[in-house]
């Protein structure tokens, strides 16, 4: 019996030995970097719908349930002064301005005051949804917001989900402001081309 065993351990050594051997000789083909493919085999094979989604984001800075938080800021930001401050935000996105309104989803991502002259910020976020045939997907929005604007205009840059290879605009306006807390309101009106 050790006699067989030993001859198999020999045999199985044997094996390995020869497909290592043989595996450091095998050709892998890389992938590609890029390629080209046809539209039909993402589903890109039906039109396009636009959509209009109308919501209230709630941006709160201070009081209870602060849903945006300042993270970084330059040396030479102040009150008076606010160029450079960046802050994180999970703002609620809800049917109407009253915050406990119906939730269709959340804004999450960051801003940043990017002027020296004005009040005007650098927005990236997502639009996170989480009602109706929405649900689990998102929009993204990167644009300049002059916030004193009566409406500011974002480019929708894509989203996944329901809104894969999205692209359009969002109209960002002022609903209230509180001048104490800095704590906002603001109604939306976006306007997305998706499949």
């Amino acid at each position: 019996m050790a006699e067989l065993l030993l001859k198999l351990s020999s045999a199985a050594a044997f094996l390995l030995a020869v497909l290592s051997f043989t595996s450091s000789f095998a050709v892998v083909e890389p992938k590609p970097f890029s390629r080209y493919i046809s539209p039909l085999s993402m589903g890109l094979n039906k039109p396009e719908k636009l959509s209009h989604l109308h919501f209230y984001f709630h941006d709160i800075v201070a009081g209870k349930n602060v849903t945006a938080v300042r993270v970084a800021e330059a040396p030479t930001t102040s009150d008076s002064h606010p160029f450079g401050a960046v802050a994180v935000i999970d703002d609620a996105l809800t049917v109407s301005p009253d915050i406990g309104s119906k939730l269709v989803g959340r804004a999450q991502g960051i801003y940043a005051l990017t002027s020296l002259t004005e009040a005007s910020l650098l927005m990236a976020y997502n639009f996170a949804f989480m009602e109706g045939e929405y649900n689990g997907s998102t929009l993204t929005v990167m644009g300049r917001n002059p916030v004193f604007s009566a409406v500011r205009e974002m480019p929708v840059i894509g989203g996944s989900g329901v809104f894969r290879f999205a692209r359009g605009y969002v109209e960002a306006k002022t609903h209230t402001f509180d001048l104490k807390t800095d704590n906002a309101v603001v109604e939306y009106n976006v306007y997305v081309f998706h499949y």
